[in-house]
């Protein structure tokens, strides 16, 4: 059985964050390349399907979906969505919060402030545990200028969300499977946006994790998100 996994992490995150699931799909005998946004130490790389596989199954974490090329999503059979969202900010007033929150990092970043602003906000993403336990990202090494310029057009790109991904909006209505893992502690994309994100797919297959947050740190998530592919593949 050919399956081929394609992965993006988030936004602030590096693509080391799927080396655990890289490990667990080959033991399954399947193929897990991760996407790289450049943040830090290691250069951008958009992954791409190797043409072969019969299944082939997209995985995003938070802003990840949304920083897939366009073409991915129409060789897919499958999506994975992980504390992600469609819009990031809610219309109307209770999206205010987050518009100035946004507005305060992008300004970080532009003033060369982007460490400490970024440091901060993993310890969110990992929350309710410690920041010590997320995977290695890009403030390992420092964040220079191109990371923090990258990071800053993202951000941007994070702020002007308003739906699905281009590809999944044309995919959903053709019963791609969709699986939306989110995290009751969440304490990044709001409980209006995840309530949106279910809104969009109603045909979605929802995982609720109890007493996890933003960065999906318990055990067990990427055995059942792979357990879920499995069953799709039966």
């Amino acid at each position: 059985m050919s399956v081929e996994l394609l992965a993006m992490h988030g936004w602030g995150g590096d693509s080391r964050a799927w080396a655990p699931w890289a490990l667990e799909a080959s033991q399954r005998g399947w193929q897990l390349r991760a996407g790289e946004r450049g943040y830090g130490a290691l250069p951008p790389l958009q992954p791409a399907w190797d043409g072969q596989s019969r299944h082939r199954i997209l995985l995003g974490h938070s802003l990840g979906p949304h920083l897939l090329e366009p073409q991915l999503w129409a060789s897919a059979t499958a999506v994975v969505l992980l504390a992600s969202f469609a819009a990031f900010v809610p219309e109307g007033r209770s999206g205010r919060p987050l518009r100035t929150a946004l507005a305060g990092m992008a300004a970080q970043l532009r003033a060369g402030n982007g460490e400490a602003m970024l440091r901060q906000f993993l310890g969110q993403v990992a929350s309710p545990f410690p920041p010590e336990q997320l995977p290695h990202g890009p403030l390992e090494q420092g964040l220079g200028r191109v990371g923090a310029d990258r990071l800053l057009a993202d951000l941007e790109l994070l702020a002007a969300t308003t739906d699905l991904p281009g590809g999944l909006r044309d995919a959903a209505p053709h019963q791609l499977p969709v699986l939306i893992v989110e995290a009751a502690d969440d304490q990044i994309v709001c409980a209006a946006s995840r309530e949106q994100l279910k809104a969009r797919l109603p045909e979605a297959t929802v995982i609720t994790l109890p007493r996890a947050g933003h960065g999906l740190l318990g055990a067990g998530v990427s055995t059942a998100v792979l357990n879920w592919i499995a069953d799709g593949l039966a």
